[in-house]
């Protein structure tokens, strides 16, 4: 037996032990976990938005009167 083959049987079984880890381990992340909830909210009033402020207009003049 060389050390070709011996390299290979070694690698044979680590991969074999790295597969089973995956299968029994599952996906790794979000995507083996089940959505998360939403908080509770309770329907309440409607919020109301909030109106734009005026359009800019040119500018103000005012007359002073004599006195």
């Amino acid at each position: 037996m060389n050390s070709q083959s011996l390299a290979g049987i070694l690698g044979a079984i680590i991969a074999s032990i790295v597969l089973i880890a995956a299968v029994v381990y599952g996906p790794i992340g979000q995507m083996g976990k089940p959505p998360a909830k939403p908080a509770n909210v309770q329907p309440g009033p409607a919020i109301q938005p909030v109106p734009a402020a005026p359009a800019p207009r040119g500018p103000v003049v005012r007359e002073v009167p004599n006195q």
